[in-house]
């Protein structure tokens, strides 16, 4: 007789699943070279208090350290390695000068501006986390140096980091210049992905492999539009790959009204794809290409497609535009300080500030023993609040069991290993692992508690394995007290905030394609549908993550996962329209009844959801797609 089978709550299943791939050897071999040598130097040069703080430095990027191009490393690694730096150097002259109550005050200032910041999107979440946590080690950590010093330390570490990111070559990489390794890896991956599409169109599987194209081109969008000190391309090898990047956006447009249509594609056509994706990443032609049949307006648009992306490989393409469309300063601080940036502003900056308080008054206390390592209940809590590493639930879960797990690991390595060599040893191996234990939180925990206990015993600070159980469990506990406050204003409001800017997006696509100027502007028109499916990606991953809450906190977003699966149907059925109109010049009945019923769906949905926007003079009306 079979077991029945146990339903695990959502909550419990994200703190049980981790992400698989395979191992990324170049971040593992940088992660080692990073931490670990810093702090050896120092060690030998008399000044162990230095290679703690650089180490830190190179640890907090190593969270960063990821897939893709040298470019966005820049980005990725160099702003939150800035906004850490600046948040010691302001924690560590606060720590200094300042009494308890002034310096608590502070830190939830800091984590009120570093919620609303983390808003805005990865790598302002990733500043505003390095903000915090280095702001309370700068302010509790007992160090000789000056704050100015800490600063340039901590950078100078983070600093080493993106310097073996950019100097060392990638493992496997065979073609052209390796400084453009990860582009080709990115645009090859986006060539796969169209062929997956069309081998999975007319089948269930349809949907999954366009999420998956979508994924690929915001990936390659991403590492061909990093930092760069010219405007354009500078390189003949930069500017082909984005001539091959800019040839992938018809392709993927075909592909994608091939799947809305609903009917299988002859295997060849996914052939042609494969061999440009080859051609991406070893630098050699094409070859011939496969024609696929002309059959269809999407079947046409997918072998005129073929033909441009031949003359583009072949070298007869600039691809100088990357259909990017530039995010202006207003609105940024809109995002920042609209309904979803004062949720999560509010929440970190009383979760920080909260934690801050507790460990000042511990270490205030004349009966817990001066409580030296303070700083590490609100750096705990900075983590704990962070929504991109999970729901709350899985969070807390993951950040205890590490945390123990860690701790008696190194209790046991502390006993047995020689000082300080095998700290150091310790530390270099912990730099080598994060890479790896990011695809989990509580492998991720483990890990950093082994090596900060290491950097701690180095830094002359006495063993804190069991301190730091501690106070991570009462760290576990403030911020699910202060988790399931309510709120100044609507819960739910990170989903909403992006609902809204994926229907925004939406609309204003929609609007283009059945403007009548359509086909005079592909260029504006594939930077609209990049906009649009890039915007659906990330409100269908907010709502994800929240649908994985505790159910006090999942059902402020309950009916937004309906809404948003009728968006992307919406932006599907667009592009084919798009295509149909390329072709035709008109829509058939199919398309423009689709268009009106989805329209319909969407009311209603947006009506049961509950979702509304503030306009211009404040009052409120539902959104309009």
């Amino acid at each position: 007789m079979p077991l029945p089978s146990i339903a695990v709550p959502p909550w419990l299943a994200h703190a049980l699943r981790a992400q698989r791939g395979p191992v990324p050897w170049n971040a593992v071999i940088r992660g080692a070279l990073a931490a670990g040598p810093l702090l050896l130097a120092a060690v030998v040069a008399g000044r162990p208090s230095v290679g703690v703080v650089a180490a830190l430095g190179a640890m907090l990027a190593g969270f960063n350290d990821r897939r893709g191009s040298r470019r966005t490393a820049v980005k990725r690694l160099g702003a939150p390695a800035l906004a850490g730096a600046g948040g010691l150097l302001v924690g560590s002259y606060a720590g200094e000068h300042v009494g308890a109550l002034t310096l608590t005050l502070l830190l939830t200032g800091l984590g009120l501006v570093a919620g609303g910041m983390s808003a805005v999107g990865p790598v302002a979440s990733g500043a505003g986390t390095q903000l915090l946590v280095a702001a309370a080690i700068g302010a509790g950590m007992p160090l000789p140096e000056p704050g100015w010093q800490r600063a340039l330390f901590y950078l100078a570490g983070a600093g080493w980091l993106l310097t073996l990111r950019l100097a060392l070559p990638t493992t496997g990489a065979n073609a052209g210049d390796y400084r453009f390794d990860g582009e080709r890896d990115a645009v090859g991956a986006v060539y796969d992905a169209i062929a997956e599409l069309l081998v999975a169109a007319g089948g269930t599987d349809a949907t999954a492999r366009r999420v998956a194209l979508t994924a690929a081109l915001d990936h390659a969008q991403d590492a061909l539009a990093g930092p760069r000190l010219r405007r354009y391309a500078s390189s003949g090898a930069e500017r082909r790959l984005h001539a091959q990047y800019a040839a992938a956006l018809p392709l993927a447009e075909a592909a994608t009204a091939l799947a809305w249509a609903g009917e299988a594609v002859p295997g060849r056509a996914a052939e042609g794809p494969r061999r440009l994706a080859a051609a991406v990443r070893t630098g050699t032609h094409t070859g011939p290409l496969p024609a696929p049949s002309r059959s269809a307006p999407a079947l046409r648009a997918l072998d005129d497609a073929l033909l441009h992306a031949a003359d583009a490989f072949d070298g007869g393409g600039t691809g100088r535009n990357l259909h990017t469309r530039r995010r202006s300063a207003r609105s940024l601080a809109r995002t920042a300080f609209g309904a979803g940036g004062r949720e999560y502003g509010l929440r970190v900056a009383l979760c920080f500030g909260a934690s801050a308080g507790v460990a000042q008054a511990l270490h205030h206390a004349p009966w817990s023993g001066n409580h030296s390592h303070w700083y590490w209940l609100p750096a705990t809590a900075v983590f704990l609040v962070k929504p991109d590493l999970g729901p709350l639930a899985s969070r807390v879960l993951c950040r205890a069991a590490g945390t123990v797990l860690g701790a008696l690991l190194f209790a046991g390595l502390a006993a047995l290993l020689p000082r300080p060599a095998g700290l150091i040893a310790v530390v270099a191996l912990c730099g080598a692992l994060i890479p790896v234990a990011t695809r989990h939180f509580a492998a991720q925990t483990a890990v950093v508690t082994v090596l900060v206990l290491a950097l701690v015993m180095v830094a002359g600070e006495p063993p804190a394995a069991w301190s730091r159980i501690s106070e991570t469990l009462l760290a576990c506990a403030i911020v699910l007290l202060v988790g399931h406050l309510p709120a100044l204003g609507q819960r739910g409001g990170t989903v909403r905030a992006r609902l809204a800017r994926a229907m925004e997006a939406a609309d204003a696509y929609l609007a283009h394609v059945l403007s009548d100027d359509t086909t005079d502007d592909r260029a504006g028109r594939w930077a609209l549908r990049r906009e649009a499916y890039r915007a659906l990606a990330e409100a269908k991953a907010a709502i994800d993550l929240a649908a994985a809450e505790l159910p006090a906190l999942a059902r402020h977003a309950e009916g937004t996962d309906e809404v948003a699966a009728t968006l992307e149907r919406i932006v599907d059925t667009t592009t084919a329209c798009a295509v149909q109109l390329d072709d035709t010049g008109r829509l058939t009945p199919r398309h423009t009844e689709r268009i009106a019923e989805l329209l319909d769906e969407l009311a209603e949905g947006r009506v049961r959801a509950g979702l509304r926007v503030k306009h211009g003079r404040g009052s409120e009306i539902p959104i309009a797609v």
